[in-house]
């Protein structure tokens, strides 16, 4: 009986460390989360979060500055936050996917950008979605809106 009770504990723990592994090691594929955050359909789950300047979850502010500069300024302050990498576009490319993950799994969650003119400067358009599950509990939304406000003039 005992050596049953050991094994069952040794699968459960090779189960665990494998799903962990697996988590932070699986392949981010750019082409299924590099997408186009103005025409991206909402997926009205609690895992995504969507700005643009019209049909999002919230509506960008027009920040006073070129898009080009928008997206130099949010590209800086999304690479300045912890363990954020570019999985795909630049800002020279006026698109750019960042990946995003959870400090203690290593979830990750996608961000994809882009920068549309508008009167009086420029707007974002910010798709943040998590790969794993059905609710981040609010992390995509408060990550977009804490970059958003680390940005000059944090939206007019």
């Amino acid at each position: 009986m005992g050596r049953v009770i050991m094994w069952i504990g040794v699968i459960g723990l090779l189960a665990f460390v494998g799903f962990a592994a697996f988590v932070r090691l699986a392949p981010s594929d750019a082409a299924r989360w590099h997408v186009e955050p103005l025409s991206v359909a909402d997926p009205g789950s609690q895992g995504a979060y969507l700005v643009r300047p019209e049909g999002g979850h919230m509506e960008s502010p027009v920040f006073a500055m070129p898009p080009e500069a928008l997206l130099a300024a949010f590209d800086a302050v999304a690479m300045d936050a912890t363990r954020v990498t570019r999985l795909a576009g630049s800002v020279a490319e006026g698109h750019v996917t960042y990946v995003a993950r959870s400090a203690l799994w290593g979830f990750p969650d996608y961000i994809s950008v882009r920068t549309v003119p508008a009167e009086g400067g420029a707007q974002l358009a910010v798709f943040s979605r998590l790969r794993f599950g059905g609710s981040d509990m609010g992390v995509n939304r408060a990550r977009i809106e804490e970059w958003m406000a680390a940005l000059p003039q944090g939206g007019a």
